[in-house]
């Protein structure tokens, strides 16, 4: 009869045990559209949403071939470190297979663009990856008559920017 009990109690014992698991599992991770939450004060986030397996157009690339991507979350946002600046970037977070890396990826020139491709490529590689379009849209040097720190965002704030909102999103979002 002893010995009955103390099997009836190991066999109760672990649905609590796997319970509080599973529990600490979800609990250390947030969902998508939470993750405006995450932003600082200077960081308005303007999309966070679930983006299903399928065809990506590039945005404002018109005739581009849609590219297949995997399931992810997609954030946009921009952050505003000083009163003349207005930086965009996006994060994209793999909802599956994440390699546990981060790949914040590059554009040439004068940039002023989000590069949709590089991210789309390290999205399929099973990276989180991010883009800033540096402080400002378009190729040339126009955005800085005037705006010093425009120059500054351009030079570098705006990678650091989005790379340092882009950590806090994978925190928040894999715990």
């Amino acid at each position: 009869e002893a010995t009955e009990d103390a099997h009836r109690r190991r066999i109760t014992a672990v649905p609590a045990f796997v319970t509080v698991l599973l529990t600490v599992q979800v609990l250390a991770a947030a969902p998508c559209e939470e993750l405006a939450s995450a932003a600082p004060p200077h960081v308005t986030v303007t999309s966070a949403r679930v983006v299903p397996s399928g065809p990506f157009a590039t945005p404002g690339r018109g005739g581009q071939t849609p590219v297949a991507l995997p399931a992810h979350c997609r954030i946009a946002a921009i952050a505003a470190p000083t009163a003349d600046s207005r930086i965009a970037f996006e994060v994209w977070l793999p909802a599956n297979n994440w390699n546990g890396k981060l790949q914040v990826v590059g554009n040439g020139g004068w940039a002023g663009t989000i590069s949709y491709p590089a991210m789309a490529a390290a999205l399929r590689s099973g990276y989180a990856t991010a883009s800033t379009d540096t402080g400002h849209e378009g190729g040339n040097a126009a955005f800085a008559v005037g705006h010093p720190e425009k120059i500054v965002d351009f030079a570098y704030r705006a990678v650091h920017e989005t790379t340092v909102h882009a950590k806090t999103f994978v925190d928040t979002f894999y715990g």
